[in-house]
């Protein structure tokens, strides 16, 4: 009888695995991003900024609402119903993050969205083509708009900020808030919260200034 022409064939181990994404925007590719921003209307720049400087989600960002966002600028109240893991998530918001978000509501004023492109009646959308504008501008290797995420969250671990900060700054639960420790784990952070995101926006803020050749992370500057 002749043998089954797969006996020999290594056992199945099913689909491969998708390997997480590690794309990071250097410094050189933060600066580019920042003056692709710039480049576009204020309702597509805004957004794109704010990822940067919140690590936010990009629908988080987007679908903002004037009742989530303090009247002085200083908070931003994400509930539940709007976060991938279903826990509010109040972000407390740098001096740049207000400045840009100051501007963003003046212009709403009366609107539901603070970006919109309807008179606030829906959230601004059109981010493939916004981003085909923005690779076509920076002219760097391939990344995607989530990257701006990992980005502000390897960012913040750079220049000191203990990873359970970082990690309460993104609303992001794994390493020492997971499992069954998270469950008893209620600390908010409030405090380093803010700090963290304030540090963050600052180093951003510097590498739009200066250039990312005159940037020194702040970790090599405390030596």
């Amino acid at each position: 009888m002749v043998g089954s022409p797969t006996i020999h064939a290594p056992a199945s181990t099913g689909p491969d695995t998708p390997k997480a994404r590690d794309r990071v925007l250097t410094d050189s590719e933060i600066l580019k991003f920042w003056s692709a921003a710039d480049a576009e209307r204020p309702e597509f720049g805004a957004p794109l900024k704010l990822l940067l400087l919140t690590g936010c989600r990009l629908n988080e960002v987007a679908g903002m609402t004037s009742g989530e966002l303090s009247d002085d600028c200083m908070t931003w109240n994400i509930p539940g119903a709007r976060t991938k893991n279903g826990r509010p998530h109040l972000v407390p918001l740098a001096p740049r993050a207000q400045e840009i978000l100051a501007s963003a509501k003046e212009t709403a004023a009366g609107r539901n969205y603070i970006f919109s492109t309807t008179d606030g009646m829906s959230p601004v959308s059109g981010w493939s083509k916004i981003k085909r504008r923005m690779d076509q501008r920076m002219e760097i290797p391939p990344w995607r708009l989530h990257d701006l995420r990992r980005t502000a969250a390897t960012g913040m671990a750079e220049i000191g900020i203990a990873p359970h900060i970082v990690e309460a700054a993104l609303n992001h639960i794994s390493g020492a808030k997971a499992g069954v420790a998270g469950i008893y784990n209620r600390a908010q952070y409030a405090a380093e919260k803010k700090a963290a995101l304030a540090r963050w926006a600052q180093h951003v803020s510097g590498i739009v200034a200066g250039g990312a050749d005159n940037v020194v992370p702040l970790e090599k500057k405390r030596r």
